[in-house]
């Protein structure tokens, strides 16, 4: 991680990976906001990635990974999805064994989108 206060670190490395961040806290979980480009019905899976990867590569350096909990809008009030990124899948991933794919599986599993089931 860089010289940035955790936090800070972190929506910089999001809106580096083109994610546009609302709100973001960092207590027991990461809890992050973010305001999707892709306001349709579906939340957009290429962009979910992007978040993904962000937060991974953050866990590179000194960054010990938790878990993150993120809600994505379409608008200030229109909560389009959820999903969560367990700090176990992190690490299984740093470790190898995770795959890619894998680890994309588990996210995509545990989207939920809203007015969905």
């Amino acid at each position: 991680m860089n010289d940035l206060e955790p936090a800070a670190a972190v929506e910089e490395a999001l809106r580096g990976n083109g994610i546009s961040v609302e709100s973001l806290s960092l207590e027991e979980s990461v809890s992050l906001t973010y305001l999707t480009a892709f306001p349709d019905v579906e939340p957009d899976h290429g962009e979910v990635g992007r978040a993904v990867t962000a937060l991974l590569e953050l866990t590179g350096g000194d960054w010990e990974p938790i878990t993150v909990e993120a809600t994505v809008l379409r608008s200030e009030s229109d909560v389009q999805a959820t999903w969560r990124l367990e700090a176990d899948w992190i690490r299984a991933y740093n470790d190898g064994a995770l795959n890619d794919e894998e680890l994309s599986q588990r996210v995509l599993d545990s989207l939920y989108e809203e007015g969905g089931e």
